[in-house]
């Protein structure tokens, strides 16, 4: 059994302007700043068409070796891209790792098209607002299934980190990904082969998940690192640049980790405490835990 203390937030003066970080491992959220407020995600909510996909693969609906057609549609997005085109005939696992790594805004439409019920990526954009508020994802709706900038394409920070925990928890063997650095699909773009996430290569436990930026949006990341038993995740928005973003991510990985601790309050079965009885046989009882019970407390509050 794990408790947590919610009321550690705040404690973090983030540039961004809206954050949101939980620790995964005890759900003790750690910053909430205007983390419920709708905003433009960019292609941070491409994790949104990845999560659908992961889905589909694992109901049968999409065979991870299955080759989709690109549709002109599709192939006519602009910005980060795995340069399709209609001539292509692409399995669904390099379309992931083109949207994973490479945030091909093509590559997402074509997954949009294939599991939209009407074969348009507007529907599938319907299909993704209705399940994110099955998950818990109030303050979110999608207008396509890449972030390209469109009115009403709206997630909030804290959505986000619940779709983070849903993509590493509900789909572990599909969750590597995430951590790939370099996917060079058919060699076709030497120059957008790298995975823009700036903290998988700091060995600070960082495995995930996406980046996103538009000029409206600025700057933001869904982060989660894993150091020992613990892990964090992280949802940053409207840095100024991607230094700004790098440095940040860092800095809350880094505080995270290093400014709350895990501490083992009872073991299940311990007596912990003692309970008047009214009229009873005896005048009191002894209180036990059924489970163990542990807390994330500030480092400096472990005494």
């Amino acid at each position: 059994m794990v408790w947590s203390v919610a009321a550690l937030a705040q404690t973090f003066d983030t540039r961004a302007t809206a954050a949101y970080v939980i620790d995964q491992t005890t759900g003790t959220v750690l910053l909430d700043k205007n983390a419920d407020e709708p905003l433009p995600p960019a292609s941070m909510s491409k994790l949104m068409t990845i999560y659908m996909a992961f889905e589909a693969v694992a109901d049968g609906i999409l065979r991870i070796d299955e080759r989709l057609p690109v549709s002109t549609h599709a192939a006519s997005y602009g910005g980060s891209s795995m340069f399709l085109d209609t001539t292509d005939r692409v399995t669904v696992e390099d379309l992931l790792r083109g949207v994973i790594v490479l945030s091909g805004n093509d590559a997402s439409a074509v997954l949009a098209e294939a599991l939209s019920l009407d074969g348009t990526e507007a529907g599938f954009a319907r299909q993704m607002t209705e399940r994110g508020r099955r998950m818990g994802m109030t303050n979110s709706s999608f207008a396509n299934s890449n972030g390209w900038p469109a009115a009403g394409h709206r997630m909030s920070m804290r959505d986000l980190g619940i779709l983070a925990n849903r993509l590493i928890t509900d789909y572990p063997t599909y969750y590597p990904l995430f951590s790939e650095r370099e996917f060079a699909f058919d060699n076709r773009v030497p120059s957008n082969t790298r995975n823009r996430n700036p903290i998988l290569s700091l060995g600070i436990g960082a495995d995930g998940l996406k980046t996103g930026h538009t000029q409206e949006a600025g700057y933001g990341l869904v982060g989660s690192a894993k150091q020992g038993d613990r892990r964090i995740i992280f949802v940053i928005t409207g840095l100024d640049s991607s230094q700004a973003r790098a440095e940040e991510a860092e800095k809350i990985v880094n505080w995270a980790f290093r400014q709350f601790a895990q501490k083992e309050v009872a073991q299940g079965g311990t007596r912990i405490a003692e309970a008047e009885v009214w009229m009873g046989e005896q005048p009191s009882v002894g209180l036990t835990v059924a489970d163990d019970v542990s807390l994330l407390v500030p480092v400096v509050n472990q005494d």
